[in-house]
């Protein structure tokens, strides 16, 4: 079982203050995502450039986030544009070198 690195970033058309009003409000659910150890998020304002970088148990979990609500919550916003998202596996050795928070 390998833990998986989602990376997901998008354009906004808002502030950086209405785009964080906007998220704080979901920051309770994305904490209680099955399998997800940790999200960091993230912000260019000068390039209205917004994401995360998550940490997930496994394929599993990853699969299950992007295929629910609130994934489907993130891509249907008026606000957002350009959606890229990513997938990686960790390479747990060379991280716990560098320490990284896996």
């Amino acid at each position: 079982m390998s833990k998986k690195i989602l990376q997901v970033n998008f354009n906004f058309s808002v502030s950086k203050a209405e785009y964080e009003q906007a998220v704080s409000q979901l920051v309770k659910q994305f904490a209680e995502l099955g399998g997800l150890r940790w999200k960091i998020w993230v912000i260019n304002e000068s390039e209205r450039e917004a994401g995360g970088i998550y940490l997930f148990e496994d394929e599993k979990s990853v699969q299950t986030f992007l295929e629910g609500p609130l994934a489907a919550q993130v891509k249907a916003h008026k606000a957002l544009s350009n959606l890229s998202v990513k997938q990686f596996d960790v390479m747990d050795e060379l991280t716990a070198i560098t320490r990284g928070p896996c």
